[in-house]
């Protein structure tokens, strides 16, 4: 582990252990002698990938169902922040985490933990992150066009990075609503197409700092930022509340494709264990029931084996922006 790369992460582990609710709740380990047992009770830790307050209630078929296929207690907890789950499981204070692509590779490299499963939407493996406007006249280059009641321009109605990027040296001088930098749809991406595409992404423009993507989506529509980083298509988050998002919101540019999330398990868990999580999350996507539960989640359609070479990639970009 080089210097940089220890420093974030005892930054990291800082913010994380004053920022996660976990108090009570970690696993209680075996005996110090001798090969450790596996806990009597597991954390699910969970990312505010949207501003979900009630995200744990959510979860709970998900979590009851853990708890009835291994025989242990499974309780959920939201973290802080992306950065904060890792952090978590690094700790010990969480044993499985629903982690976004570079907090998967982050968890695997800084802590062991394995990479089990990764998700699917709609059969899609991976997906871009999205620029979005409430001034289409600046940004669009090509007429907006409609699909399933969403609008789109320059191309970004191919639903499939890269496209429009052409465009998004004009987000210069801008007020844009920005996830953290764990993000890889709303940070990582969208800033280094954006260095690519000459713009200074320390004082180029003015960051409007979010929280989760669905927030970003609201910035735009009400007008607190022009421009909004988000994963495609966030602005289905907003809709039963805002149901002209698809027409005030449109998607302008599309980075490139970011490998999905997924799911890490301890290293400190045995591999029996590791292995009894992972089927039984891999088949209760396979379910009506638990299809259902994960699309609540994090609009999740299938959970599948994971290929954790995939993940260098998000790793890569992260590394180019100085955040690795």
């Amino acid at each position: 582990m080089n210097t940089r790369r220890t420093r974030l992460a005892a930054a990291f582990a800082t913010a994380a252990l004053a920022s996660i609710a976990l108090a009570g709740c970690s696993g209680t380990a075996g005996a110090a002698s001798g090969p450790a047992a596996d806990p009597s009770s597991l954390v699910l830790a969970l990312v505010p990938s949207q501003d979900q307050a009630n995200l744990v209630d959510t979860a709970k078929p998900l979590t009851d169902m853990l708890t009835e296929k291994l025989g242990i207690p499974v309780t959920g907890v939201v973290s802080k922040d992306y950065q904060a789950a890792v952090e978590a499981m690094g700790a010990g204070q969480a044993q499985i985490g629903f982690l976004p692509s570079l907090q998967l590779w982050q968890a695997n490299d800084r802590y062991g933990a394995s990479v089990v499963l990764q998700t699917e939407r709609n059969g899609n493996i991976t997906y871009p992150g999205q620029f979005m406007t409430n001034n289409p006249d600046k940004y669009c280059e090509t007429p907006v066009v409609e699909r399933d009641g969403m609008s789109f321009c320059n191309g970004a109605d191919a639903l499939q990075g890269p496209a429009g990027l052409d465009s998004i040296s004009k987000i210069a001088g801008a007020k844009v609503a920005v996830l953290g930098p764990g993000s890889p749809a709303g940070y990582i991406y969208p800033m280094l197409a954006l260095k690519e595409a000459g713009v200074d992404i320390d004082s180029g423009f003015q960051k409007v700092p979010v929280t989760a993507n669905d927030a970003s989506v609201l910035a735009v529509y009400n007008g607190d930022a022009e421009v909004g980083f988000s994963f495609w298509d966030a602005r289905t988050l907003v809709k039963k509340d805002k149901s002209d998002v698809g027409q005030k919101v449109v998607v302008f540019g599309l980075t490139n494709e970011i490998p999905n999330d997924g799911v890490a398990v301890s290293k400190d868990l045995s591999p029996e264990l590791q292995q009894k999580i992972s089927t039984a999350l891999a088949d209760y996507s396979a379910t009506d029931e638990g299809s259902a539960a994960l699309k609540a989640v994090y609009s999740i359609t299938k959970l599948a084996p994971a290929d954790p070479s995939s993940l260098d990639v998000v790793a890569r970009a992260a590394q180019q922006l100085g955040l690795q």
